[in-house]
């Protein structure tokens, strides 16, 4: 319950996804056949790989002595059928030895494949270059079958460690260019994709695994070279020949080694001996443990795309780039596609400095009817060790803080949230000792009515949306929505559209209480720190909000200073209303179940709002520039719809009680139709009850009888029709986003009832 579904382009990454481990275990031979799976193309078939740097906490020659152990062949590398040596070069004092092989490996692939390519076997040249003075091997090798067709180079490197000389670093490079193979280039592809998923999946635990059986049989220590020695390992340790070895089951990570201790990054990241061909400079170079500690499980595909980004944003950059957790959301959010990612990454850094947002958290002081009025602030943490947000949109003034603050003043402070948010991640990955990059939002909807419909509101809100989806994506971990009411369905069906869909699985909504049974969010969050208004013992110091006074409005011409463009103009029509012509508008619904949404102000007198339904079409308006009184109406027009001719109950119907509106309120609602036809949204001239004491007219009476009869009454209003496959749409995504759900929805979309909500606030 409330688990996010699985959606399809996750199941084609998972299904892609190479598994994890070191990418040495096949230096020259069987990593040549993981071209799609590490590979991130530049162009259609050209594809190249940096790995990390890995480390190994032995011995230079005891990893070698452990290396040579895998030939000529190795019955933990089931493809690798065997290898030759082809040619051999020591030098007098033995420091230098080159050894050539030729290998040849089993590819699964289809049988049909391989009688059209007329192999049964790939081989590939390897050449190992060992150094013993310098305690380094550098191994290069190449495809020999298909040369003139497929082009697969590798370059692998021992080295030791630049900070602890009994410590041994390996890197790898690659890369993959397909010029032609009988048309079947993406299914060559795709068998390099599982050759490599089934090869490299316990790469570096082979290693490892042979670091393991040289201590059981007591060979713990390889003495180094010296000028005055010319040590031959097979000599000095007896190291028994390989021959025919019987199948052997790989011992995990935990059970062949110790779990290793964290390498620190400053320390393993680079290497003065690495070699010049391997891409990058010293300082570029990341440590496999330090992004397992700091980053996360990567596959190796996502640590070479975040490399090799790295790399790039180097040279661009001049060496000053964001931190790696930063890189690693925007490769995230692009599904590592390197070069959508470097784009969005480059346009955000060039945004930040445009806006001095790496100083927002120093130089931003939020203004008092922040404190006061928003009603969100971080809260403990979740039981994931991610931060915790709450937000309880339900009982925030979203239109008293637009109109109080502008849209700009709004947006700074939400992204002061989301950098408090990045601080907030790095302090907790600190504090629990593994990888958090994002933090859990905790959404409370009691109080959300239609007046958080306000149109100018939603305006400022989508565009808050987009900028934080720009510059802070895969930063939401979780989203919590409580409480959520039965108008939260049309709020959805317009918001939905604008969220991105690796977000919108993030989501989990619960009705009523629902939150408080199973699933709800004791699974997510300690009991301990639930907070005191959702029924929880931990006091929580989020301000409750409430509507502000208009008193702290600002005035449009100080919204225009501050560039803020929610002049209702130019999404609001303006409408004159007399008494005795109402002002009425036409909506034609096709089919049922659709929602009719609306929002308006009543700037000047009181008015009566009132929905009916007709089976025929009014007549065609006609605008009443002369009004009923034959005086102009300056500043807004009447629309007559309903005939004089027409009678209630025969020729239209009422579908909604009226709702009586004052002057200065704001209305917000929401109808979902029952019937298809022709609606009629009417604003009416209201007439205030005299004194039913006495026959002495009332003082309002008499002042309104005085008022120019031309205009009596104005409204600002807009109204927006939401589709019945698009609202449809939302609540399937609102029942696959939590089951509880599916209760409210199905009360919300029911065809067989119409259901309306208004929200008035003053």
């Amino acid at each position: 319950r409330g688990r996010s579904r699985q959606s399809v382009s996750e199941r084609e990454r998972e299904r892609k996804r190479p598994a994890e481990g070191g990418t040495e275990q096949n230096t020259t031979f069987d990593s040549s056949l993981r071209p799609g799976a590490f590979f991130d193309a530049s162009s259609v078939m050209v594809q190249k790989y940096q790995s990390p740097v890995r480390v190994y906490k032995h011995p230079f020659e005891l990893v070698m002595t452990a290396y040579e152990r895998r030939f000529p062949t190795s019955p933990l590398i089931p493809m690798f059928v065997g290898s030759d040596i082809t040619s051999e070069y020591k030098s007098e004092d033995e420091t230098i030895h080159v050894l050539e092989r030729r290998c040849k490996l089993d590819v699964d692939a289809p049988r049909l494949l391989k009688k059209i390519a007329g192999v049964d076997y790939i081989y590939f040249i390897q050449k190992n270059s060992l150094n013993k003075r310098e305690r380094t091997l550098k191994i290069e090798a190449h495809n020999e079958t298909f040369a003139n067709r497929v082009v697969i180079n590798e370059f692998c490197c021992y080295t030791v460690h630049q900070e602890n000389e009994d410590w041994t670093c390996f890197e790898q490079s690659a890369s993959l260019d397909i010029k032609s193979f009988f048309g079947f280039e993406s299914t060559v592809e795709k068998i390099a994709m599982k050759q490599y998923a089934s090869s490299i999946k316990k790469g570096k635990e082979i290693i490892e695994y042979y670091l393991k059986q040289l201590e059981e049989e007591g060979i713990i220590y390889v003495p180094r070279w010296t000028p005055m020695t010319s040590p031959n390992i097979e000599k000095a340790i007896p190291v028994p020949k390989l021959t025919s070895s019987p199948a052997v089951t790989i011992p995990g990570r935990g059970d062949a080694v110790a779990k290793e201790e964290h390498v620190n990054k400053d320390l393993t990241a680079s290497s003065n001996n690495s070699p010049d061909s391997l891409s990058g400079t010293p300082d570029d170079k990341l440590d496999a443990d330090y992004i397992e500690r700091y980053l996360g499980d990567l596959t190796p595909l996502q640590e070479s795309c975040l490399i090799r980004l790295r790399s790039r944003l180097q040279d661009a950059h001049k060496g000053k780039i964001p931190k790696d957790e930063h890189i690693l959301r925007f490769l995230r959010s692009r599904d590592f596609n390197m070069d959508k990612a470097r784009e969005l990454l480059c346009q955000s850094l060039t945004w930040r400095k445009q806006h001095k947002v790496d100083y927002l958290l120093e130089t931003w002081t939020p203004p008092q009817v922040l404190h006061d009025y928003y009603t969100g602030g971080w809260h403990h943490h979740d039981k994931d060790g991610r931060p915790l947000y709450i937000l309880r949109l339900g009982q925030m003034d979203t239109k008293g803080l637009v109109r109080a603050l502008g849209e700009e003043a709004l947006l700074r402070h939400v992204l002061s949230i989301n950098e408090e948010g990045l601080r907030r991640c790095e302090e907790n990955t600190n504090v629990f000792g593994r990888p958090i990059s994002s933090w859990t939002c905790l959404v409370d909807l009691e109080g959300l009515n239609m007046r958080h419909l306000w149109r100018p509101g939603v305006k400022a809100l989508l565009r808050i949306i987009e900028v934080v989806e720009a510059n802070y994506p895969e930063t939401l971990g979780r989203l919590l929505i409580l409480r959520a009411p039965r108008v939260f369905p049309v709020l959805w069906t317009l918001v939905s559209p604008f969220i991105d869909d690796n977000t919108r699985k993030k989501f989990l909504i619960y009705a009523g209480n629902d939150y408080q049974g199973p699933g709800g969010l004791v699974d997510y969050i300690d009991k301990e720190v639930i907070p005191d208004f959702l029924g929880g013992e931990c006091v929580c110091e989020v301000p409750e909000g409430g509507l502000i006074p208009k008193s702290m409005y600002r005035t449009a011409e100080e919204l225009d200073n501050d560039d803020i463009r929610l002049l209702t103009e130019t999404i609001y029509q303006s409408a004159s209303v007399f008494k005795g012509s109402p002002h009425e508008i036409l909506i034609e619904m096709v089919e049922a179940s659709s929602v009719i949404t609306w929002d308006f102000d009543v700037v000047k007198g009181d008015i009566a709002f009132n929905i009916y339904h007709s089976k025929r079409a009014p007549q065609l308006p006609k605008k009443d520039t002369l009004g009923a009184h034959g005086i102009t109406c300056p500043g807004g027009n009447n629309v007559q719809l309903i005939d004089k001719s027409w009678q209630l109950g025969k020729d239209y119907s009422m579908v909604e009680p009226p709702l009586i509106c004052k002057e200065g309120e704001s209305v917000q609602g929401s109808h979902v139709t029952r019937w298809p036809g022709f609606y009629i949204l009417q604003w009416k001239f209201h007439n205030m009850p005299s004194c039913a004491t006495t026959n002495l007219p009332r003082v309002d009476d008499v002042l309104a009888t005085l008022q120019v009869s031309s205009h009596k009454c104005k409204i600002m209003y807009y109204t927006e029709v939401i589709g019945s496959d698009d609202f449809r749409g939302s609540m399937t995504s609102l029942e696959s986003s939590h089951s509880g759900f599916s209760q409210l929805s199905a009360i919300t979309t029911s065809s067989s009832q119409s259901h309306s909500s208004s929200m008035i606030s003053r």
